[in-house]
């Protein structure tokens, strides 16, 4: 749908709340979800309900939200906090006049789905209804509002702190969901009166309005019982952890049927945007997040981490961190071997223990087998690097690089200091401190190391510099 081409129903998405009881200087709504802030969910589902971007309703508090959604929404702006009401009319003002329906979410309800809002629009359509609204049942509706059902429409909607010990056994409660015919709800919304207590203008109170009127609001959840996994919302940190796992456990399920072997579902973390390919084996206490990508028969093994990253196919990856890199085909890696950002290791490598890298090209069929640090390196293809070799990249003011040529070969405890190079096909001996680029074939050995021939010889080259041990 073009911008040109107005829809005529639109998702209007209240997000303008902090979210106190979180107790967090993040609005409520960008807490993270699988990877994922919770608005997000929301926005997916007003947006596949409806064909069109939704419009989401944010306040001063809460404005953090337009920069992370730009691309998905649109915004209207509530000033002041003068409740539920108001900010759906906030939301109304900012859409265009040719819009006849609208659905109202919350944005604390990641798990709304799209079937269940379009049922709610269904429901006013079939209802000639001036409004729908979901209710939920619920074992223990403590904090909900309760609604009253007359002839199976809503006769009311009872706050918590208004009910009485009649309206507290009820355990039908309303799910903050609801459809409206826009032209009554623009007049209805000017006929609300504000709250005694709080001097807030309440949706609920619409409610009353069409009963009223004689056309009381339809009512999903009735014929059709909706539990609060169908669109639970979040109060507080403890209602976000159960979210999580119930998504959680929805992604783990999705990737489970799509061919990828979880041997332990729940020691194990994949969150929203990870892509997995079929005959991929997780063990138990892996977790995947960000933006990652896992080849066809690749096993990570217990304990790894894989960040933003993608591994190709037939890697092993044991109890080791990758963090926002590539990792070819054919890699083993691990146990307890770190990349950190920005390495991209070729094809039939391997990364052996406690080896860390950082920023590094690591060429193909290279090993890095024991105890060392590649930092802002460039190593080509079939190089050994020795256990306890450094490129020493940093000198207190800024990185320097190292480069390392196809077939080098670097000997345990080697110090490179950037920046250098070590030529095609050259060896540094053990505990060489290289201060000096090697060229191809050459022998550097000692502290600083010195350049000889591969037969030993010093070479004619080699400038001088302390003997080598």
């Amino acid at each position: 749908m073009t911008s040109s081409e107005p829809s005529a129903l639109r998702a209007v998405i209240l997000a303008a709340g902090l979210g106190t009881r979180m107790r967090s200087r993040l609005p409520k709504v960008l807490h993270p979800i699988c990877g994922r802030p919770m608005l997000a969910y929301v926005i997916d589902a007003g947006t596949e309900a409806t064909g069109d971007r939704p419009m989401v309703v944010y306040s001063p508090a809460t404005e953090q939200l337009r920069g992370v959604f730009a691309d998905r929404a649109d915004f209207a702006l509530q000033q002041e906090p003068r409740g539920t009401a108001d900010a759906l009319q906030a939301g109304l003002a900012a859409i265009d006049a040719g819009v006849e329906e609208i659905v109202v979410l919350s944005g604390d309800t990641p798990l709304v789905r799209p079937w269940l809002v379009t049922r709610t629009i269904e429901m006013l359509r079939e209802n000639s209804a001036p409004m729908a609204l979901v209710a939920m049942q619920l074992d223990d509706p403590t904090g909900y509002g309760r609604v009253n059902l007359l002839g199976g429409r809503a006769d009311r909607i009872v706050e918590e702190k208004d009910a009485d010990d009649t309206d507290k056994a009820t355990t039908l409660v309303n799910a903050g969901v609801y459809a409206f015919l826009v032209p009554w709800l623009r007049d209805a919304l000017l006929r609300l009166t504000p709250s005694p207590a709080t001097g807030e203008l309440y949706l609920t109170q619409l409610v009353e309005l069409a009963r009223n009127e004689g056309n009381p609001a339809a009512v999903v959840g009735v014929d059709e019982p909706i539990d609060y996994w169908a669109v639970g919302g979040v109060n507080d940190r403890l209602d976000l952890q159960r979210m999580a796992r119930r998504i959680g456990r929805q992604i783990l399920e999705r990737h489970m049927r799509a061919g990828v072997t979880v041997l332990d579902p729940e020691t194990t973390t994949i969150e929203a945007a990870v892509e997995i390919a079929e005959d991929v084996t997780i063990e138990p206490n892996v977790v995947l997040r960000g933006q990652t990508r896992i080849g066809r028969d690749t096993v990570l093994r217990s304990g790894s981490q894989v960040l933003d990253s993608e591994v190709g196919e037939r890697c092993i990856v044991w109890s080791s961190v990758i963090e926002r890199s590539k990792v070819g085909n054919d890699v083993k890696i691990g146990p307890f071997a770190h990349l950190r950002p920005g390495c991209d290791v070729g094809d039939g490598a391997e990364i052996g223990n406690y080896a860390e890298q950082k920023a590094t090209r690591f060429g193909a069929r290279s090993k890095q087998h024991h105890f060392s640090y590649l930092g802002d390196a460039e190593v080509g293809a079939d190089v050994n690097i020795g256990a306890g070799t450094i490129t020493a990249n940093y000198d207190g003011q800024a990185k320097h690089r190292t480069v390392i040529g196809d077939r080098a070969f670097i000997g345990s405890d080697t110090i490179l200091r950037a920046p250098v190079s070590v030529g095609e096909d050259a060896v540094t001996g053990a505990g060489s401190v290289v201060t000096r680029d090697v060229p191809p074939g050459k022998l550097a050995v000692g502290v600083p190391a010195r350049i000889r021939s591969r037969r030993g010889e010093i070479a004619a080259d080699d400038g001088g510099g302390e003997p080598g041990s």
